[in-house]
Order: structure tokens, then sequence, then C-alpha cells
């Protein structure tokens, strides 16, 4: 966010010199310097403010340099089909949910960079999206109680339905994309959710956990 705010300023304080100067212009009557002084300040100030948001929209995603841990997902089983899961994600604290169902999903968003932003050193950025319930079976999975909670974090310009509507002004975004894994639920079980360029990998990481996706497959 510091890179954020400096280039903020250094964008933001020329244009408000220039807005009012360009203001100033046009009070001692010289109409056409003070137009076009005003309105190159009043583009820098939006361009200025622009990069806030985005800048804040962006630090809700994590970079991705190398393979990274996302989560660790607990399970404990309350009744048939119903879990109490533990989300353990980034350091922060763990959140207690509640699925239904006989699987769990992951969903994260995405972003991959290419030309100037490369060269600035631009990694890709993700951010968990959701977290949800699944059935085994699709008769349930309609008619049954579903359970989804929104792990997302807005800030600012939200980056991703920007970059997906105006993908042909902005070059320097590669892609944007969903990544989701899932997995059965188990009482007991314990996985750890990677993620990697390709997208998300998960791997169950106890007895419990192995047992439940051999039984799964």
């Amino acid at each position: 966010m510091t890179l954020t705010y400096l280039l903020t300023v250094v964008i933001t304080l020329p244009g408000l010199l220039l807005l009012f100067g360009g203001v100033g212009k046009l009070w001692h009557r010289r109409p056409i310097m003070g137009s076009m002084q005003g309105l190159l300040g009043l583009v820098l100030v939006c361009t200025g403010i622009i990069t806030l948001l985005v800048g804040m929209n962006l630090y809700t995603y994590h970079r991705l340099t190398q393979e990274a841990p996302v989560a660790k997902v607990t399970f404990e089983m309350i009744a048939p089909q119903q879990y109490h899961v533990t989300l353990s994600a980034n350091g922060d604290v763990p959140r207690l949910l509640r699925l239904n169902g006989d699987e769990w999903q992951l969903d994260v968003r995405m972003i991959k960079w290419q030309g100037a932003a490369t060269l600035i050193g631009a990694d890709p950025v993700y951010r968990m999206d959701r977290l949800s319930g699944r059935y085994r079976r699709t008769d349930q999975e309609v008619r049954e109680l579903r359970t989804i909670y929104d792990l997302g974090v807005e800030h600012g310009m939200d980056l991703w339905s920007v970059a997906n509507s105006y993908k042909r002004w902005l070059p320097w975004v590669d892609a944007i994309y969903g990544s989701a894994v899932y997995m059965p639920m188990a009482d007991k079980a314990v996985y750890e959710v990677t993620i990697a360029n390709s997208g998300l990998v998960v791997r169950p990481t106890n007895d419990a956990a192995q047992q439940a996706v051999k039984t799964w497959q």
C-alpha cells in the first residue's frame, strides 16, 4: 500500500497544482491557457484517484511467486451430511463455519499480468472467493439446503469486475479467471490447499482425509 500511496501523491499533487492554476488563469480572463491547464490537472487528479482505488483493491489479493499455502481446512462431523469446518488461511484468525453436504469446495480469483506489468516485476495475484458445501447426488444438490460463505473482502475499485468488463483497454492483464477444488468431507479430516500459477491444489494431510479420498474415488 505504501507504493500505492506514493504513486497517488506523485500523480495527484501536480494535478491539483495545475487545476488550481488553471482556475486562477480563468479568473484572470485567460480562458485558453486556463482551460488547457485545468483540464490537464483534472485528468491527473482523476488518474491519481483511480490509482488509489485500484491499489486498495489489489491489496486484498496475495502475490503468487511460486506454489504457496492458501488454507488449512479441518472437519468435524456433527450429524450426517453436516460438519463444523475450521478454515485457517494466510495467518488470519481461524474461522469456524458449518457446511452441509458430502463434499467441500474452495474457490479463488486469480489475475495474471503481461507486457509492461511483468517488466516491473508484477507477480500473479489471487484472493479467496468462497467456501461451499456440495452434495454428491445431484437430486440432493437441487433439493437440500446448501451452505456457502463469501470469503472475499472488497476495498476500493473492484479490479476483477473492471478487468473482466474492459479487457480491450487493459493490455497488461493477461488472464482473469477462477480456480476451484473440491474434496469429500469426513470426520477429523484435514486438508491443505496450495496455489500455483495453474491454480489450486489440495492434498489430504491425515489418515481420515486420505481414507475419505480413497473411498470417494
